[in-house]
């Protein structure tokens, strides 16, 4: 008999369709139908992975143990809502949905059914940070910078939802502490919504973070740096490069800076997310990045944008 997890995708557009691609090779997973609204490209990822086609995504339900969700943001929380009634498992891409409220009535109802709930947040599975991680320990200051250029995709969410909140996630990963206090500027050029900004955190462990994410930069830049006592660790996210210098004590001589660059096994962060979601549901365990986690990011990614706005009706004021 074929043991395998039943999985499908609804969403198959820019990113959607690699989830499939990935799903009909993730070990213990059987990718048994996409859904989209757009006929054609639900009929394109059906047939790259051999999985049955639907426009209406209710169609998987029965069909599918679990489900992974990768459509605009705005519907998340109400076909992943649909899923976990049903009983049926569910991975969603960040941001995990529009509203804080939604995302708290989420996380409640997985619990309540004992489903499992995981959030697309790619990074955690990015090789690099994962060899990281165990590295980093108690940060004084965290500088990120993640520049792109203008995307192709659906521009429902400003630059903090769509790009900052990865390494928003990151740095609650390394430092839990609550934040104390939030400043960020941002502004619209290429759409109506924040296509760059840059938020300052302080943290109550007395961790400082800088982060600047921008969708419209000629150069593409995913980096990360932490400084801590006696060691810098620097992240290349997409190189999946990762550096780590510390200080080595001598005695009766200056302290001696060594290290450099440290061996990472890549890989596609994509495909070991969506096997971390697999595995999580095929043995009972929390996935990686959980509902509650994906919430958190949300949270925080909340306060920045808040702050934005703020600064943004300011200076609309003391110009009118």
């Amino acid at each position: 008999m074929d043991d395998r997890l039943t999985v499908g995708v609804v969403g198959v557009g820019h990113l959607g369709r690699h989830h499939a691609r990935l799903l009909a090779a993730t070990p213990g997973a059987r990718l048994v139908a996409v859904a989209d609204v757009d006929a054609d490209r639900a009929r394109a990822a059906a047939e790259a992975t051999g999985a049955l086609a639907c426009t209406d995504y209710r169609d998987l339900i029965g069909r599918v143990q679990a489900v992974s969700v990768a459509v605009p943001t705005v519907a998340h929380a109400a076909i992943a809502r649909e899923f976990l009634e049903a009983g049926v498992d569910v991975l969603v891409e960040k941001p995990m949905t529009t509203t804080l409220a939604e995302a708290e009535a989420l996380v409640a109802l997985a619990e309540a059914r004992g489903r499992v709930l995981a959030v697309g947040h790619t990074e955690r599975f990015n090789p690099a940070v994962a060899a990281a991680l165990p590295l980093i320990g108690r940060p004084r200051f965290i500088e990120i910078h993640r520049l792109s250029g203008f995307p192709e995709r659906s521009l429902d969410i400003d630059v903090v939802f769509d790009v900052m909140i990865h390494d928003l996630d990151i740095v609650l990963a390394i430092d839990p502490s609550p934040v104390v206090s939030v400043e960020a500027v941002g502004v619209p050029v290429l759409s109506s919504k924040v296509d760059i900004a840059n938020a300052r955190l302080r943290l109550e462990s007395g961790c400082t973070v800088n982060l600047t994410a921008s969708r419209i930069s000629r150069d593409k830049v995913r980096k990360a740096r932490f400084f801590q006592r006696d060691a810098y660790v620097a992240i290349d996210y997409g190189d999946q490069e990762l550096d780590v210098w510390r200080v080595t004590p001598r005695e009766g001589e200056r302290p001696a800076i060594e290290g450099g660059p440290v061996a990472v096994e890549k890989g596609e962060p994509l495909g070991r997310e969506l096997a971390d979601f697999v595995e999580a549901v095929r043995t009972g365990r929390p996935p990686r990045v959980s509902g509650r986690d994906g919430y958190r990011a949300l949270e925080l990614a909340t306060c920045v944008a808040g702050a934005i706005d703020e600064g943004l009706a300011a200076q609309r004021s003391a110009e009118s």
